[in-house]
């Protein structure tokens, strides 16, 4: 039905459908089901974001590895017991992200959306905006649809791996699908979501995927905080009126390109970057009792 995202909002202007009914659409054509199935499996999804999102905020969440742990409840409680200078939307979408992470490097159960790097970015960044549109659980359901259809778009036309191409390839795709998600879900365009989407990626371009100890914890886990205000902030520009000069399917492509010419160091190997620091390797060497 769609390829890229000039087909997406084609669709979605003739057919006058927001992007997350074309993306339902599209998949009981795919799979055969009927929407209400999938729709309820989608609810299922979005009950496992918000457990993952809101458990680091109540209590420490460590790692396997005893790299990182406890520093969503470190934020929640800054934002519960003090002045802050980024506001409370920010705060608590960073500690919510970090909160997903922590439960991914715990060996708890996530959303890999589109990755389990990434995997804090779009239920943060849905709950939270949420929260402050005062959105019920079938509007976060839509939303995951809109994100969704970003994803398959990215993933069909470039890549969501950072490994293929670099950390922009992971937590910009995630922030690209969330800030479309919550672009829509405010009452937004579908031009608009595309507009958000390419800002996001374009804001992330060139950054390199580096991995401490080859474990997807740091500095993942901090990118997906940050990746989170890259899409509430894409977002509002969007809804303000601001343009993407590049076409988001140029983005994309974009993107896949310079994630190419990355060396294959900086490509999720853990050879380069912060992984590549002295102490990135000291870590890596304790880690393992090399």
């Amino acid at each position: 039905m769609y390829s890229n995202g000039e087909e997406l909002i084609a669709l979605a202007n003739t057919q006058n459908k927001k992007i997350y009914e074309i993306v339902i659409d599209y998949e009981a054509d795919r799979t055969g089901k009927t929407k209400e199935e999938i729709v309820g499996n989608m609810r299922s999804v979005l009950n496992v974001m918000i457990d993952s999102a809101e458990k680091g905020l109540n209590e420490e969440v460590n790692s396997i590895s005893g790299l990182i742990g406890g520093n969503a409840k470190k934020v929640q409680d800054y934002l519960n017991e003090n002045s802050n200078l980024s506001g409370y939307v920010i705060n608590k979408a960073m500690a919510r992200a970090l909160s997903v992470s922590e439960v991914n490097a715990s060996m708890g159960r996530i959303v890999a959306a589109p990755t389990a790097g990434s995997s804090g970015i779009l239920p943060s960044v849905v709950i939270t905006a949420a929260e402050v549109l005062n959105k019920d659980k079938d509007d976060m359901v839509n939303a995951l649809f809109t994100a969704s259809g970003i994803g398959q778009i990215i993933s069909k036309n470039a890549t969501v791996s950072g490994a293929e191409g670099g950390c922009q390839a992971e937590c910009g795709s995630a922030a690209a699908m969330a800030a479309a998600a919550v672009v829509e879900m405010a009452g937004g365009t579908p031009e608009q979501a595309l507009h958000a989407a390419a800002i996001c990626i374009q804001n992330i371009l060139g950054l390199v995927c580096d991995p401490v100890a080859g474990l997807v914890e740091a500095p993942c886990y901090l990118r997906n905080s940050s990746g989170a205000v890259n899409a509430l902030t894409s977002a509002d520009l969007a809804l303000a009126g601001v343009r993407s000069i590049i076409p988001f399917d140029e983005v994309v492509d974009a993107m896949y390109r310079v994630g190419k010419a990355l060396p294959f160091e900086l490509r999720e190997t853990a050879l380069g970057g912060i992984a590549a620091t002295p102490t990135g390797i000291k870590l890596k060497n304790k880690i393992f009792g090399e």
